[in-house]
């Protein structure tokens, strides 16, 4: 698929972790395919992680009672975001796929990418209303969640500790990637890898590689209630 563009918005701290070989392996595959990678490492970035009025940069539409959301929301209407926003928002423009790699925390994002999220997917750019979901403005977009967890395959499995890991997964790829309009692909799991084996380990990066060479092929999940809780 060459010519496709995939912007990789990454969030670990260790290079050497399993979060890093996942995302590098992604830029290898994806790369040899003649696809155009661009990565958002948002530690190295050292990227703000709260939505605050800084953000703004013109004048505030109600400076005597802060809503971020509509600030921003206009901000971004009259080009007045911070660069550091605007910049992220070019790159999400441009993709036609976005791989968000990370570990979870506490059943989601790290702080850092949710940051990212908070900052970046405001009214006006990603979605607006009635322009959400189905109609929302990166709806000819795919995104992909691919992390990494603590807990082990079983703990996530529907009479695990931890519950079916669709329930955890229903506000990032429905309230927030479906909200926006993105056509969402279904999440590439590691189960525990600080806890497996080198083989182990080493299928997980194969597996990975392997789902990358098809990727352009593969069909959206449906982001719809029934799906998870049937």
């Amino acid at each position: 698929m060459s010519g496709k563009k995939v912007l990789i918005v990454y969030a670990h701290q260790e290079p050497k972790s399993m979060s890093g070989s996942l995302k590098n392996i992604a830029v290898d595959v994806l790369q040899k395919q003649g696809c155009n990678i661009v990565i958002s490492d948002l530690y190295a970035m050292n990227f703000k992680a709260t939505a605050t009025r800084n953000d703004i940069t013109g004048e505030l539409c109600n400076p005597q009672h802060f809503n971020y959301g509509v600030e921003a929301m206009e901000a971004y209407k009259k080009g007045c975001l911070c660069e550091d926003i605007l910049g992220e928002q070019k790159k999400v423009q441009d993709a036609d796929l976005v791989i968000f790699q990370f570990p979870l925390y506490w059943f989601s994002f790290p702080a850092i990418m949710k940051g990212w999220i908070d900052r970046v997917f405001v009214q006006g750019f990603a979605f607006d209303f009635p322009d959400f979901y189905d109609k929302g403005f990166l709806k000819d977009k795919l995104a992909l969640l691919s992390f990494t967890t603590g807990g082990t395959e079983d703990m996530y499995s529907k009479d695990g500790v931890s519950g079916d890991i669709r329930f955890l997964l229903w506000p990032m790829q429905h309230g927030i990637m479906h909200f926006c309009g993105f056509k969402v692909l279904a999440p590439q799991v590691s189960y525990a890898p600080e806890y497996g084996t080198a083989e182990k380990k080493r299928g997980m990066l194969e597996s990975w590689a392997q789902r990358l060479e098809n990727i352009w092929n593969e069909k959206p999940i449906e982001c719809t209630p029934p799906w998870y809780f049937d």
